[in-house]
């Protein structure tokens, strides 16, 4: 099916998007090397009661045929695939998307643009009382859950299930990523955590996650940190690492932890980790 043909379904007059007029309902598309990139303007969230952009990457094989593919929910969707709406540099999902292709994994991949002054509310799963933000997170997870998942799938040619739907962040994404998979575990197979902002919320993350039943079957969880990146970021993510061991992930099955020498907490860090994770995460 030709991309520029592609059909929008969802049920007349409850679809959760709010679209600008366009022909196909999808807006502003533009080529990625090779794949395909949609932007779904103004998503009205009813959880939070706002609105944001989500970017839709489509993987190469994508017009080929009617494959249906795999899922990652990225947070910073602003930061993931156009340097110019990057406001510290972009991640270049699409090529990464596009190296990951030539190894045999595609995925489609759904960039879901933060807020701006709520994005340390919506990310963060508990209150931190240094800053006064936070605690909206189970909002921003049913949001994702409950009406863009629902869409997304509706929309686009997905596999659904919980094993081939994924969710990845950095930072105060990457926190919220983790939070989501174990907050919501019939729903995400996978996660990718890169450098975890697990001091936000006064580290109660780890008690959490500590006394959180395990996902059905585990799912996959991936993790990270640069051995630069200030504070006491490295030993938090130790910390997580040997709380995930103990609750029964093993390392090089379903857990990837990993340390980058002289990393920083950079776009062009975890541009180069979500690269290299990519096989990881989609190996089901």
């Amino acid at each position: 099916m030709p991309l520029g043909s592609l059909p929008v379904g969802g049920v007349p007059g409850v679809s959760p998007f709010r679209r600008r007029a366009r022909p196909e309902g999808i807006a502003r598309r533009r080529r990625t090397p090779p794949g395909s990139m949609y932007v779904l303007p103004e998503v009205f969230s009813p959880q939070l009661f706002n609105t944001r952009d989500v970017y839709v990457y489509l993987p190469p094989s994508y017009g080929r045929g009617d494959f249906r593919f795999p899922v990652i929910y990225m947070q910073d969707g602003q930061n993931l695939f156009d340097p110019a709406l990057s406001f510290s540099g972009s991640w270049r999902v699409d090529f990464a998307m596009t190296t990951a292709a030539r190894l045999g994994f595609e995925a489609i991949v759904v960039g879901v643009a933060n807020t701006g002054s709520a994005r340390l509310d919506e990310y963060g799963p508990f209150l931190e009382p240094a800053i006064g933000a936070g605690g909206v997170a189970d909002l921003y997870v049913d949001f994702l859950l409950d009406t863009l998942k629902p869409q997304i799938d509706d929309e686009f040619r997905t596999l659904p299930e919980r094993e081939q739907t994924g969710i990845v962040g950095s930072s105060m994404g990457g926190l919220v990523s983790l939070y989501a998979f174990f907050r919501r575990p019939h729903a995400f197979g996978f996660a990718g955590a890169l450098s975890p902002a697990l001091w936000f919320g006064e580290r109660r993350i780890f008690d959490w996650v500590r006394h959180t039943p395990n996902p059905p079957g585990m799912g996959r969880l991936y993790v990270d940190m640069g051995t630069r990146e200030g504070g006491h970021t490295l030993a938090d993510a130790r910390r997580l690492r040997d709380v995930l061991l103990a609750k029964g992930y093993t390392e090089g099955e379903n857990f990837r932890y990993v340390e980058e020498e002289g990393a920083r907490h950079t776009e062009a860090t975890w541009r180069r980790r979500f690269k290299k994770a990519l096989p990881f995460l989609l190996s089901a």
